[in-house]
């Protein structure tokens, strides 16, 4: 899933680089694709990349999508890699395109708790295991948000952790844990407590600090420690009142955030400026600064400065959970998907306007084969389950019809079957069928059970305004997101103008809608 690439270097080298040249001729062009979370990271490795005269770029990834990409044929198109953990490397490359993968800093992933909710909970100042956080959420006290645990590392971790806690925190995950019905009982329970899901763990971060700037208070979020602090240092320029760090005392993941070169046969020049740029991050003065953004350095004597008022200590030393190996952790995933999650209920508005007609229309129902066919969705973890429910709504001008379904294979089949007899015709009208989906979702009993998604895909600036849409919306709780995914000649002005009212994104379907749709599945 592409997210946004960054081009840095002196001011002419994001032009130039789109032409293919280097600026002076001094240094390469260099690409790196990164986790969310090192977004903070970047303007120090652009420095770098100034100081050598190189045209750098960015483009930020989930991290288990980047670990997909190197699975793949084609493999990934950077230079280089930076995902959140070792892990993936080591699951996903197995042509082993990376090398001198080397880590940076270490990440804990923990749970934010909103302070005068832990005050409430009585967490202050005391250890807190997984199964007090699981009565809280079993109580109703507590929900949160987390991304995707096959999407994004930080969901992973979080997730993994969870499943060792109820495992009672046994020396590693074997294969046959995960078959335990008491064990399923209890993540399964722990994840009813998300209450907003992502594919990147940079976003949900915004997410918060967004909402709180709006007066929407989310409980908690699981994310990386030093993803806690750039968001409490937000909170506090905000006047908010901050994340009180939770350190689950039953253990916890810790991402080792590493960087690696994938050699695309560009000369030595290009491996040689990864070499310098890794003694770069290794060197001292550098190594600070990333300390000073909350990361760990492991054998440095370097480290931000903890802040007792919200519990952060990066020199705190943590129970790390030992990781299982790849076969298990893909199986962990896979339950994940198939059986734990939080059920979603999803709204798929489809654009069959007369514009559609040709290559739009036929890359929509290639996108419908993909995501309702269980065997393609399994290989990129992106597959339904019979707990979650679906509403598939054709549009042009109007609604045209509506089908329901569950994630069930059978129905999964019925609704490709039905799709296929829709034709491009017509106007565009995308907003009567994001307040058809409204309704339905509004209509559905215990809409909180679900994780809530509208979906609209388009190519074409919607005939009609959403002033009446926005009216309906906020009369629905929880509110629901609206996300969109473009293509062709799409105006994406409508479209993310609805998708920040409502807390949403929009993807660019435009060179791959299919992966559009699997990126949009982290979000519910």
């Amino acid at each position: 899933m592409k997210i946004r690439t960054f081009v840095t270097g002196l001011t002419l080298a994001a032009v130039l680089a789109l032409s293919g040249c280097n600026v002076g001729g001094d240094g390469p062009k260099f690409s790196i694709v990164s986790g969310s979370e090192n977004t903070v990271i970047q303007p120090i490795v652009e420095e770098f990349c100034k100081e050598k005269k190189a045209t750098c770029s960015f483009t930020y990834e989930g991290t288990l999508d980047i670990g997909l990409a190197l699975q793949s044929e084609q493999g990934v198109e950077q230079d280089a890699v930076w995902p959140a953990s070792s892990v993936w490397v080591d699951m996903f490359d197995v042509k082993r395109r990376v090398k001198s993968l080397t880590s940076v800093a270490q990440m804990p992933v923990i749970l934010g708790v909103r302070k005068s909710k832990a005050e409430a909970l009585g967490w202050i100042g005391k250890p807190v295991y997984m199964k007090d956080i699981l009565a809280a959420v079993k109580n109703g006290s507590l929900k949160f948000l987390m991304t995707s645990a096959t999407q994004s590392n930080s969901g992973a971790s979080a997730y993994l952790a969870m499943l060792s806690s109820a495992l009672g925190n046994n020396p590693v995950i074997e294969p046959g844990d995960l078959d335990k019905p008491d064990v399923q009982g209890a993540v399964r329970s722990l994840l009813a407590g998300v209450e907003r899901s992502s594919g990147s763990s940079g976003w949900l971060a915004d997410l918060y600090t967004d909402q709180a700037a709006k007066g929407v208070l989310y409980d908690a979020m699981w994310n990386y420690e030093a993803v806690l602090k750039e968001t409490n240092d937000k909170l506090a320029g905000m006047g908010k009142e901050p994340l009180y760090a939770i350190y689950p005392a039953d253990g916890v993941v810790v991402a080792d955030s590493p960087i690696g070169f994938v050699d695309h046969g560009r000369g030595q020049e290009v491996e040689a400026f990864f070499n310098q740029l890794l003694d770069y991050l290794r060197s001292a003065p550098v190594q600070k600064r990333i300390a000073d953004t909350g990361r760990r350095i492991p054998l440095a004597d370097v480290t931000a400065k903890p802040d007792p008022s919200w519990n952060f200590d990066p020199t705190r030393l943590v129970t790390a959970i030992r990781m299982p190996e790849p076969a298990v952790i893909r199986q962990a995933l896979d339950l994940y998907q198939v059986a734990l999650r939080k059920p979603s209920l999803t709204a798929l508005c489809l654009d069959f306007s007369g514009s559609m007609e040709g290559k739009g229309e036929n890359q929509l129902q290639a996108a419908m084969q993909f995501l309702f066919n269980p065997d393609e969705t399994g290989k990129v973890l992106a597959q339904w389950t019979p707990a979650d429910r679906i509403m598939v709504i054709p549009f042009d001008a109007d609604v045209r019809t509506t089908f329901e379904a569950t994630g069930n294979p059978a129905q999964q089949k019925s609704l490709v079957d039905k799709v296929s007899l829709q034709h491009a015709g017509g106007g565009t009208d995308m907003y009567a069928c994001a307040g058809r989906a409204l309704d339905w979702m509004k209509s559905t009993r215990d809409l909180s059970s679900y994780l809530p998604v509208i979906v609209i895909m388009t190519d074409g600036k919607s005939d009609d305004a959403n002033g009446d849409f926005m009216s309906r919306w906020r009369s629905v709780n929880p509110h629901v997101p609206v996300f969109g995914i473009t293509f062709g000649d799409a105006d994406k002005r409508q479209l993310d103008a609805l998708a920040q009212e409502t807390s949403a994104r929009v993807f660019d379907g435009r060179g791959d809608l299919v992966s559009a749709f699997r990126a949009v599945r982290g979000y519910n």
